[in-house]
């Protein structure tokens, strides 16, 4: 048990270490070698837990995919409104994505490298399902705007993509600024009303 927790440990190590270069350089840039050399291992040892930059890469992928999936289901519980559905999980991602480098590595290797996701879809192929899904449903069952499902979703995935290339404001330590104003500007945009996120589990977006 001792074996396999050190094992864990140092997967886990080698994830984030590979991540934070993988947010700030990009696939093409990174090697094993520095993922190893940050985390004090041999080219060897990191081997024995991923056998290519590759398989680094598309662990991280994977893993942002369980969060996309997780955080929608913690939100679309039963009779929540899909309007205030669609805005929460958009919301919960962002903030997600200011906090965890893993995510944001991930982002950045599925949407600069698109051929490394294991499955047919990556995580930005799954929240575009997800997203247009969520707009039909909120047109559906009425309030919500009759603009393209697919292309409200791949604005909405535009702008969080973008927030990978954002500075953060003065002051703010931050990694990736676009929390709720930002959204609360878009929903408003897209919908003719405030942010209106509350049943569906997060308080409702603070008024500018």
């Amino acid at each position: 048990m001792a074996k396999q927790e050190r094992a864990r440990r140092t997967r886990e190590k080698a994830l984030t270490a590979a991540a934070e270069i993988f947010a700030a350089h990009g696939y093409e840039s990174t090697t094993l070698n520095t993922v190893a050399d940050r985390i004090g291992m041999t080219k060897g040892a990191l081997y024995g837990h991923f056998p290519s930059k590759g398989s680094l890469a598309r662990a991280l992928i994977d893993e942002s995919r369980t969060t996309w999936t997780s955080l929608r289901a913690e939100y679309d519980t039963p009779g929540a409104d899909a309007a205030e559905v669609l805005e929460a999980v958009v919301v919960g991602f962002a903030d997600r994505l200011r906090s965890d480098v893993r995510l944001r590595a991930a982002l950045r290797l599925a949407a600069d490298c698109p051929g490394l996701a294991q499955s047919p879809a990556d995580v930005l192929a799954e929240m575009h399902v997800g997203l247009t899904e969520l707009v039909h449903r909120a047109q559906r069952d009425g309030g919500f705007p009759e603009h393209s499902p697919s292309l409200v979703a791949e604005l909405l995935l535009v702008v969080i993509r973008g927030l990978l290339n954002s500075r953060p404001a003065c002051g703010d330590s931050a990694p990736a600024p676009g929390g709720e104003p930002l959204w609360q500007l878009l929903f408003t945009a897209l919908t003719g009303s405030a942010g209106c996120t509350g049943s569906a589990g997060r308080p409702a977006l603070p008024r500018p």
